[in-house]
């Protein structure tokens, strides 16, 4: 930049000579001189301004990889309260938009700033080192400038923060179509979401207009600036050169100066509004990076046994944020080791909550969480999580394939112990009519599969992982009798041995557990095995008489 900046204005100062001592004393050595020097300034500054590029992009991509692995790390760290308040939009916006205009920002400000207050300064010098009055006159000048570019730039802000946020929304409109497509077109929404869209997009552009209008207003001010200081230099300077205070080549050299001067304001005004925009992308992209994280647990807390041990609930309650209704009420249950364990109740009962907590993505409000007799706040959380596998009700699956899936149960499994998993799961049912069988990409989110195979993938990563205990969170919902049959069977051999707690709305899934806990609205109110609680003669009796044994928990069950 430097090199940019004394090259820029050494060009204009040889202007002087080149009048002087060529087209007025018709030297012709210093001619030769002049287009030697030429050629060295516009070599160097070239080469200069190549480095400078190169250079910006490499330091600008490595803020944008650097900024963005802050974010995924923060995100990471987050428990699933801090995602339920944030939409995917706002975050894959942060990713993408906000941290992209953060380099821009930077880039921008390094390289064109940076520059061209160097060639500012520059030029300056050499109008004090030709006429130091006609100087300070063409200094007072950019002065009346500065307060309107200071509230253009407050409104550039303002606005880019709003245009962020808009973005943000359009991000998340758009991927909730993609991700729902079946929907969209099932309920003919293509209409509705093509209004929302084109309504978001308007608005968008609307507000990049608008920041355009307000961020090039500053142009015509300096632009007015720069013409009033060339014109009076002209009649003071012109003056000066009639009555001999001056040669003809000076007023050329200061002229260039001021014009050289005033050339880099316009980018100037334009970097304060791309640095504007940075600043309030730097605003969301630090409210998430700056968030404080709960502090989940130590990595020096004692990590805890892989056993099977049993699951105690003492007086637990819960309730989703500081305004949420109560979804728990002092529950006290036991899920007892190596046993099968039964949670039975309408959605919304408290089921997947209490799972939940076992596996501390939540914490209770009151009472505590007991696995293998320690308080799962007090272990280390990374062991804790070791120990459980999970295998929920929507089995998520990532863009890879079914082999990658399934190894994510254990990282270092061998090609044999997926294929194991995936035999025991019944994966292989279906992957052998697949052109690449365990090799096949599932797609995002598991497309390419039905929601029944994907949820074989989910129990065959459970399986491979080997946890002491298993949370199966309606793992069967999604498959047909047949297949139900199958997969149940797979699953008492991985049972055999295990803490395993099933929360489930169908009796047929629950019937052989050893113990059963119903649920109603949050409150524990049954327990037993399937036998006792028939002979009690209550709610799960009931559920049993009016649907037999393989009903579902609907809502209307619990109501008669």
């Amino acid at each position: 930049m430097i090199a940019v900046a004394i090259a820029s204005s050494s060009q204009t100062y040889l202007m002087g000579p080149l009048i002087d001592r060529v087209f007025v004393a018709r030297d012709g050595r210093m001619l030769w001189a002049i287009a030697a020097g030429i050629l060295v300034i516009f070599a160097v500054r070239s080469l200069a301004r190549y480095l400078q590029e190169v250079l910006l992009v490499a330091v600008g991509q490595k803020i944008v990889a650097n900024l963005q692995a802050r974010l995924f790390r923060k995100v990471m760290e987050h428990d699933l309260d801090d995602f339920r308040s944030r939409s995917t939009g706002a975050l894959t916006s942060a990713f993408i938009y906000d941290a992209n205009m953060v380099r821009a920002a930077v880039c921008d400000v390094f390289l064109t700033a940076g520059k061209d207050s160097l060639t500012i300064i520059t030029m300056i010098g050499l109008m004090f080192f030709t006429d130091w009055r006609m100087a300070l006159m063409c200094l007072a000048l950019p002065v009346m400038a500065i307060a309107p570019m200071r509230y253009l730039g407050r409104k550039v802000r303002q606005i880019s923060l709003r245009t962020q946020v808009e973005t943000g929304m359009l991000t998340e409109a758009l991927t909730g179509a993609v991700q729902g497509v079946r929907t969209v077109k099932a309920y003919n929404l293509e209409g509705r979401l093509q209004a929302e869209a084109d309504a978001r997009m308007t608005s968008l552009a609307r507000l990049v207009t608008r920041n355009a209008w307000v961020g090039g207003a500053i142009l015509p001010v300096v632009d007015g600036l720069g013409g009033l200081a060339v014109a009076l230099v002209i009649l003071f300077g012109g003056g000066q050169v009639i009555a001999g205070a001056m040669t003809p080549g000076e007023l050329v050299v200061f002229i260039g100066a001021i014009v050289g001067a005033y050339a880099p304001i316009p980018s100037l005004s334009k970097v304060n509004v791309t640095l504007q925009t940075g600043l309030a992308a730097a605003e969301r992209v630090f409210a998430l990076t700056d968030r404080p994280v709960r502090q989940l647990s130590s990595e020096a807390a004692p990590a805890l046994p892989r056993i099977s041990g049993a699951v105690r609930f003492e007086g637990v309650g819960f309730s989703y944020g500081e305004d949420g209704a109560r979804v728990l009420r002092d529950v006290d249950l036991v899920a007892p080791a190596g046993k099968v364990t039964a949670l039975v109740g309408r959605t919304g009962a408290g089921k997947s909550t209490l799972l939940n907590l076992i596996l501390r993505f939540h914490d209770p409000d009151e009472g505590r969480v007991l696995v293998n007799g320690a308080d799962v706040r007090t272990v280390n959380l990374a062991s804790l999580r070791d120990a459980v596998a999970v295998v929920s009700q929507e089995a998520t699956l990532f863009d890879g394939t079914i082999a990658d899936n399934i190894r994510l149960g254990r990282l270092e499994a061998s090609a044999e112990e997926v294929a194991d998993a995936a035999l025991a799961a019944g994966v292989l049912d279906f992957a052998a009519a697949l052109p690449d069988g365990l090799e096949t990409r599932v797609g995002e989110q598991g497309t390419g599969l039905s929601g029944g195979q994907r949820q074989r993938v989910a129990i065959a990563r459970a399986l491979l992982k080997d946890a002491p205990i298993l949370l199966l969170d309606e793992a069967t919902s999604a498959q047909d009798a047949q297949s139900e049959r199958d997969i149940q069977a797979a699953l008492r051999r991985l049972m055999a041995g295990r803490t395993t707690i099933v929360a489930a709305h169908r009796l047929s899934t629950v019937r052989e557990a050893d113990v059963i806990h119903v649920l109603e609205e949050g409150e524990l109110v049954e327990s037993g095995s399937h036998e006792a609680l028939l002979a009690e003669g209550g709610l799960y009796a009931r559920l049993n008489a009016l649907h037999g044994p393989a009903g579902a928990l609907a809502p209307a069950m619990l109501t008669n």
